[in-house]
């Protein structure tokens, strides 16, 4: 049996379980930090609203990613879900990482997400704002990766 790399489950219309679902995979791919590899979710023609940045396409979303990650180092992510409807999710994150000078950011933000029938992000809304931090008083220490299971989340942080 073969994976059609253009179908990317859970797919629409979605509940709690599965949205919850879309929100860690998202999580993880971000976690991993491969452009490559996290472009393949969203569609051909997605379309993205990123602070002052826009993306129309699968290409400039991974080209995006790589100059994100290149400026964004040790990057960890935790994303939560807010809300969802039948083809869309609402989420609300937050990730710390620091610049090449040794600067520690921790960035809070609130994502709208739509998705095709195949289930790939056809359109990302994302609003950010970066907030300068000690070392510290970092509160992500999980290797760079994945985030453990047992690692709380934004809610059990505070945040």
């Amino acid at each position: 049996m073969s994976v059609n790399p253009n179908v990317r489950p859970p797919l629409p219309p979605f509940t709690r379980e599965t949205a919850m679902q879309k929100i860690r995979g998202a999580e993880d791919g971000w976690n991993s930090r491969n452009a490559e590899k996290v472009s393949l979710a969203y569609s051909v023609d997605t379309k993205w609203r990123n602070r002052a940045e826009f993306v129309n396409n699968r290409q400039e979303a991974q080209a995006f990613l790589e100059r994100k990650w290149n400026k964004e180092l040790d990057y960890r992510l935790i994303k939560e879900l807010w809300a969802f409807t039948d083809n869309r999710i609402a989420v609300r994150y937050a990730y710390e990482w620091h610049d090449d000078a040794g600067n520690w950011f921790r960035s809070y933000g609130n994502e709208n997400w739509e998705f095709n029938a195949d289930g790939l992000m056809a359109h990302r809304h994302a609003c950010i704002n970066d907030m300068p931090i000690k070392e510290a008083d970092r509160k992500f220490h999980w290797p760079l990766g994945r985030r453990p299971d047992d690692h709380p989340g934004l809610s059990d942080l505070g945040l």
